[in-house]
Parts: structure tokens; sequence; C-alpha cells
């Protein structure tokens, strides 16, 4: 019988074979760890690799994908030519964004990888995309291939698209009359219709990578300008089509039709500012300034720009006012000619006037308001007239943009003084002074336009309160013994302000002679004619602003259509 060791020395034993055994089971650990290192350093160094090439792809950084090629892909394709393809895959497809999942377990060549596609054509695409590699572990690079491009392409497939566009969906009037509908965009009220819809046409080469990103087809017909471009896409809808790598369908998608728009356009209120100009050469705005929306566009009512002459003398006025240089009861010498920066500035048609501030801005006198302009500064005239809207767009797809020289560039006294009275390089459109004047009328919240019926109204404070009531009573002395009397209506409270804006001298010097060729200084060739106007005064529910290129002086042109306008408004309410 075999005895058992005593506890205590069974213990001791134990403890002197671990002892032993302890560097043999370390050193087996470390070899261990070592194999892991050793077996998974390839994976890793690729992994980083895949990782790095797709986040690069994700940013677009194409240089840098281009810097992980292996050198045989680099001597094969240039960076421009690598960087066009994936360019121009993206564009097919209407890449908005792309996202990876996790990436797979490489099988030969190909590093399976989970990827996320947003398109603006064919919506949120899942796919797998199979990264090509060249060598392995920490000598791998990406080997260029098509199927790099989108996933599914393969070895040798080009990426196309083939698009179509549903019906063009219908513009009608505030009353529901259809302005233009059908293939064809007739309307049963065609005169009407022809000021305000626009046209249908190519792509223009400036917006074909704009329609290409939206998955347009080349020949797609756009609103090339009026209703038919402010509401494009919402008209057009969106395109279906399919995308084919060589002949294999990669993803599809049915064309959306677009939706119908009620437009801002009064029909009587059109015809109005039509038959207000007469077959003649001009451009007329009428706008609910309550609202901002545009109840009348006829000729070039945002499209031409042209100097305002004295109708910007609103925001000069504005300006003067709120800066505090000038009071309601000041009073100007009368005369004919003011001098700004040494060289004298005149009045239309060497016209002499002067008196209380009331009447210089009634008078429109450049006399006063040149030198007060000079006085207010480039800077507060500039900012001013940009809380009014201009160098700002005007929200209206193919809207001129009205502009004024920066503070910084205006230029000396001179250039401020000509800016203050409208000319100088100022432009604008008759949409820009509409605006302006219904700025006043509002109480000084600059009603920001609008051609789509029942868009909740938006503001933006341009003055006071009580800066724009003295600016509009500036105004109402306008029409009541003015420049713009020709515009009153019987019973009813009408604002404005007339613009002649010079297009060349209009004062010839005694013993001076006109310059061959050119008209006779008292031709309304010489001069654009403007009126801006609204009423009721108080509770004003139309404004109506006219520019009549070369066609005299605001007084005797512009100002009897835009009384037309605002009595067919005003009156038949």
């Amino acid at each position: 019988m075999v005895r058992k060791p005593p506890p205590r020395r069974r213990d001791a034993r134990n403890r002197r074979l671990w002892t032993h055994a302890a560097p043999i089971v370390g050193i087996a650990a470390v070899a261990f760890a070592v194999g892991i290192v050793v077996g998974r350093g390839p994976d890793r160094a690729e992994h980083k690799l895949v990782t790095d090439y797709l986040r690069a792809w994700a940013h677009q950084d194409y240089s840098r994908m281009y810097s992980m090629l292996d050198p045989a892909s680099r001597a094969r394709v240039t960076q421009d030519a690598f960087t066009a393809a994936f360019q121009g895959a993206a564009s097919t497809a209407t890449i908005v964004s792309t996202t990876t999942g996790r990436i797979g377990k490489r099988h030969g060549d190909l590093v399976p990888v989970p990827v996320t596609l947003v398109t603006r054509l064919f919506g949120t695409l899942h796919r797998t995309l199979q990264l090509p590699l060249t060598g392995t572990g920490s000598s791998a690079h990406v080997r260029y291939s098509d199927r790099l491009l989108f996933p599914g392409l393969g070895p040798g497939e080009a990426l196309t698209r083939h698009t179509t566009m549903a019906q063009r969906s219908t513009i009608f009037a505030r009353d529901g009359t259809p302005l233009a509908q059908g293939p064809n965009r007739i309307s049963p009220i065609p005169g009407v219709a022809s000021q305000i819809v626009g046209t249908l046409g190519p792509i223009p080469p400036a917006d074909v990578g704009l329609y290409q990103r939206l998955g347009y087809p080349p020949d797609a017909k756009v609103g090339l300008d009026g209703l038919e471009r402010v509401f494009q896409q919402r008209l057009a809808g969106a395109p279906g089509g399919v995308l084919l790598g060589g002949s294999k369908v990669l993803a599809s998608v049915s064309p959306a039709p677009g939706l119908s728009v009620t437009s801002t356009i009064d029909p009587r209120l059109e015809q109005a500012a039509i038959a207000a100009m007469a077959n003649r050469y001009a451009g007329i705005v009428a706008m609910d300034p309550r609202t901002g929306e545009l109840l009348a566009l006829a000729g070039i009512a945002y499209s031409a720009l042209q100097p305002p002459g004295s109708t910007f003398k609103i925001i000069t006025a504005t300006g003067a006012l709120q800066a505090g240089i000038v009071k309601m009861s000041d009073t100007f010498p009368y005369a004919t000619q003011a001098l700004v920066g040494g060289v004298p500035l005149q009045n239309a048609n060497g016209e002499s006037c002067g008196g209380t501030f009331v009447q210089a801005f009634a008078n429109s006198c450049n006399s006063v308001f040149a030198p007060l302009g000079a006085k207010l500064g480039g800077a507060k005239l500039v900012a001013t007239a940009e809380k009014f809207g201009f160098n700002q767009p005007t929200g209206i797809a193919g809207a001129a943009e009205s502009t004024i020289p920066s503070a910084s560039d205006i230029g000396d006294d001179l250039a401020v003084g000509s800016s203050a009275i409208g000319q100088g390089l100022v432009q604008t459109t008759p949409l820009e002074m509409t605006d302006v004047a219904a700025t006043i009328a509002m109480g000084g919240k600059r009603p920001i336009p609008t051609l789509q019926s029942g868009e909740k109204p938006r503001f933006v404070r341009v003055t006071s309160r009580h800066i724009a009531h003295l600016v509009q009573l500036l105004m109402i002395a306008v029409v009541r013994f003015g420049t713009g009397t020709v515009a009153s209506i019987p019973g009813i409270t009408i604002a404005g302000k007339t613009g002649t804006a010079e297009l060349r001298n209009t004062v010839v010097p005694t013993g001076t002679t006109t310059t061959p060729g050119q008209p006779p200084p008292n031709s309304p060739l010489n001069t654009d004619s403007w009126f801006v106007g609204y009423g009721p005064v108080g509770h004003p529910r139309i404004v109506v602003g006219a520019l009549f290129p070369a066609q005299g002086a605001g007084a005797t042109t512009a100002a009897p259509a835009v009384r037309q306008v605002l009595a067919a408004a005003l009156q038949h309410a």
C-alpha cells in the first residue's frame, strides 16, 4: 500500500513544478502572441489601405485616391483621367453622398465593401463594391479598374444612363385660369400668358452641369425665362430612367410628374399693365405690399437694368433722415445746380428749385439731394440701399440683381452725390424700385417678392416706422403738388416718386453745340422715365413701378402709366 505524502510536501512539490514550468508557459504565450501579430500583419495593413481609400472616395479626394494606386495602374491612367472618370460616374449616377459599411475579408484580389449611395435620380442604393488590390500587407495597393467607379460595374463595362421626363405640369393664374398647360403650353388668355409665362428651350450651356446632376436627359426642354424658369423644377418633376453597367440594369426609377403651380399673377392687372405700356418698350410691376405677391409683371419688369434716377431719392431721404443730417422743416436755397466735389451737378433741364425739404423732394431737386448724399457719405448710402435690396439676389429666378458700388469702390463726393440721385453706376429694375416703394408703404418693412400664391409673407426691417412715415409724407407731396401730380386719383391718397434718369447731358452750356448724331438736349431719348406709387396711403393694397427707357421724363411717360394700373386695382376693389 502506497502512503500518500503529507499535504505540506505535496504543496511544496506543486510549487516546484509550477516554478519550473512558468518560463515555458511564458515563452509559449509570447510565441502565440507573436504568431497572431505576424499572421494578422498583412490584414491590418490592407485594412488600413482600404479604409483610407474609401474615406478619400467619400470625400471626393481623387488626388489621395490616385496616390494609393499600384505603379502599373498609374502608368496606365493619368491623374486627370482618373479624376474625370470618377466625376463622370458620379454625374451619371447622380450621386449625392457615399457611405461604406464593414470591410469584408479579401478573396483573391478583391475586397468586398458594402456601400450606400444616395442619388438624386435613383434614390438610396445599397450595393457591394469589389475593391481590387495588388500585392499583400504593407506592399498592397489599389488596382485601377472600371469596377471601382460604381458597385456592380464589371471590367470593360461603361456606366450609362437613359432618362425621360414626365409631362410638364400646369401654371395657373391666381384666379385659377391656366396660363400654360399641356405639351404645347397653351392658355385661354394668350395675351396675358405671353407676357409672363416665358419659354421652354434646350438646356443653356451655363446650366448643363446643374441639370446633369439632377438627372435630366441632354435633350430636355427647360424654362428659359418667365414663370417657366421660376418654377422649373416644380413643374418638371423628377426625371426617371435606367442606370446601366454595360447591358446590365444597375438601377431604375419611373419619372415623377411635376406639381401644378398657382402663381400670384392677376390676369386683370396684368392686362392693365400691358395696356399701360401701349406697345412701348417698357417694364411694369404691380405688387401687393402686404404679402410681397407680384400681381403683374409686364415687359422688362425685372430683366433690364437702368439707372433709377430720382426714384432713388426715396433711399437717400431714408438714409439722411435716419442719420439725423436733415429735418423735414429744413430749407434750402433755390438753385439750378450745386457744386459737389468742385463739379456742378444740375437739376433736370436746368430747372431752379429749393425751399423746404418736403418741397425739394416733391420737385426732385438734384441741387439739394446730391450734396445731401455726399454729406451722408458712401458707407451709409450704400448700407441703406443694401437694406432696401440692392446688391442682393431677388429670390426670383432670372431677375437681374440691382447694384450700387460698394462703400470702398463708390469713389469721391461727386460719385456719392451722383449715386444719391440715382445716377453714376447705380443700376436697378422696376421690380426693385417697386419693392423700395412697398417698404415705405409697409412702415419700413421690405416685403420679399414672391410669384407663388399662398406663400407665407416674409419681411425684412429696413428702417423704423417713424422714418418710413416721414418718407411717405414726402412721397404724398410728390403726387399732391410736385412732379407726380398726374398720378393722383380722386378720392384716394396716392404716394409716389418720379424719376428722370439722364442717359446723356440734357443741359448744353450757352455757346456750345450738340454732338452730331446725338438727339438735342430736350429730346425724350436722353432720359429714362420712371415712376413708383402706391395707395391707398395708410392701408396700401397695391404698389406699381414702371420704367420706360429713353422715353422722356418720369412725369410725362411713366407716371400716367402707373396711374392707369393703380386705378384698375383700386377703383375696381
